[in-house]
């Protein structure tokens, strides 16, 4: 069953819902990208076919599809083209990797190469790295994807003492470090809201000036030492960061 025929089955469904046309239509398209009609990433037909295959009019279909865009399942792109959002949540309190955040959400992670080198470190790597002068680095710029859908771009940057060439790098960096026993063990994260530059919008497949949450990482050794600092711009209607709050129970809240 196609993504239409599937969209009119659950409208169908909910004929006798009391809500307005157009929270049903939402509802039914919601309903059934997560069932798995269409992956993530995939084009919504245009307002027009949706209103001809549905017989609602091209006012229900724009109000049911800005209320899936509000909510960020669905993401407007060039073109008038709207896809289903490939969605991620990472946890901030444990120390993952890309692949394995996007992994453990069902998707298949992926990797193009934009740019690799070595050089002497810039002052701002030797700050962030905790190097001395003249010390060589790697640089590693890709974007990062879920299912194919464009998500990221990450900038890592490694000393060359702890990593000999980025060429060595495959898919996962985190793999190659661990597998020379010098895999991060702690974190320090910056998180920030940024827009994106022509550069950034070319690469995401979006809009310059569209909103985006940027994470700089430093990365640390058990015996102190930063062996990766990494910046990564999240596409921000890709993204959910999930962070765990406690409190003792007999913790009394100030007045």
């Amino acid at each position: 069953m196609d993504l239409v025929e599937d969209i009119r089955k659950q409208l169908a469904q909910g004929a006798d819902d009391a809500a307005p046309l157009y929270q049903r239509l939402a509802e039914a398209i919601r309903t059934s990208l997560a069932a798995g009609a269409e992956a993530p990433g995939v084009t919504l037909p245009g307002e027009r076919r949706l209103a001809e295959a549905l017989d609602v009019s091209r006012v229900t279909v724009r109000k049911a599809i800005d209320c899936l865009v509000a909510e960020r399942s669905l993401v407007r792109r060039h073109g008038a083209r709207t896809v289903a959002a490939a969605r991620v949540e990472k946890s901030l309190s444990r120390l993952t990797s890309f692949s394995e955040d996007i992994r453990a959400r069902g998707y298949a992670p992926g990797a193009v190469w934009i740019a690799r080198s070595v050089g002497p470190a810039t002052p701002a790597e030797v700050m962030a790295l905790g190097l001395g002068v003249d010390q060589e680095v790697c640089r590693m710029v890709r974007l990062r994807t879920a299912d194919g859908e464009p998500v990221a771009i990450e900038r890592s940057t490694v000393p060359r003492a702890l990593l000999d060439s980025p060429h060595r790098v495959k898919t996962s960096l985190y793999a190659v470090l661990y597998a020379d026993g010098v895999a991060p063990v702690r974190a320090v994260q910056r998180l920030y809201a940024d827009v994106m530059s022509a550069e950034d919008a070319r690469h995401l497949g979006c809009t310059p000036g569209e909103a985006l949450l940027v994470i700089e990482r430093r990365c640390f050794l058990g015996d102190g030492r930063v062996v990766e600092y990494c910046q990564t711009r999240y596409r921000g209607d890709a993204y959910d960061f999930a962070v765990e709050l406690t409190r003792e129970a007999d913790e009394p809240f100030a007045v």
